[in-house]
């Protein structure tokens, strides 16, 4: 990590405290391939504008620490993140359960590069980048869960993913407030089966993640 553009020390405290707040067992190693992500995040976003947020500090909170305490919800093996955008929550899973098979699908080639470049230099072996746009997009094997934090609603999200999901996959979707409304719209194709309060450490603000399968 370049100490030069942000002070590293810090982040990497800000981290850890996150970290063990979400009740992960200690890692080092994997909190360390989160840092230097987020370096890589930092540098190409001065060129490639990945995300709004410029400040590395509210990127751990906001970026890293918001991804990271989806985890315990998420079940499946073959997930697929879908608009992951700079790699969220896409990437920190992967950093965080290597075992797990994750594609990154956006139809933007600027962040897919980037994308790449963190595969690359992270050795990610199990995740896997797409350029496609999701209506084009044809996986050889469907997915156990489709995540997303980038649909503007619950009803596009499943207009446009439904195809990707295996029998008995599940959907999740990140989501700010309580999504009444978004959960009443799909409520004729989709089965509700939780909607899960999330607690990110260090934000003071609503946060719950959506989880449901096709009828």
């Amino acid at each position: 990590m370049d100490t030069r553009s942000f002070p590293e020390e810090q982040l990497a405290a800000q981290l850890h405290r996150g970290w063990q707040a979400l009740g992960l067992d200690p890692d080092p190693e994997r909190e360390q391939r989160l840092l230097d992500y987020l370096a890589l995040l930092v540098k190409w976003n001065r060129a490639y504008n990945l995300t709004a947020i410029r400040d590395p500090a509210q990127m751990v909170t906001r970026h890293l620490l918001d991804s990271l305490a989806i985890a315990p919800f998420i079940k499946g093996q073959r997930l697929v993140d879908v608009g992951t955008g700079a790699g969220l929550p896409g990437v920190p899973l992967s950093i965080l359960d290597p075992g797990r098979e994750i594609d990154l699908l956006d139809s933007n080639g600027k962040k897919t590069r980037f994308l790449f470049q963190v595969k690359t230099d992270l050795r990610l072996d199990s995740m896997r980048v797409h350029h496609q746009r999701v209506e084009s997009f044809q996986p050889p094997q469907a997915y156990d869960a489709v995540l997303s934090r980038a649909f503007a609603s619950l009803q596009d999200m499943v207009a446009g993913c439904r195809q990707l999901l295996a029998p008995g996959g599940r959907f999740f979707a990140m989501k700010g407030a309580y999504p009444g409304a978004e959960l009443a719209a799909v409520d004729a194709q989709c089965k509700l089966l939780a909607v899960h309060e999330i607690v990110v450490p260090g934000l003071d603000e609503q946060r719950h993640l959506v989880e449901m399968s096709l009828r």
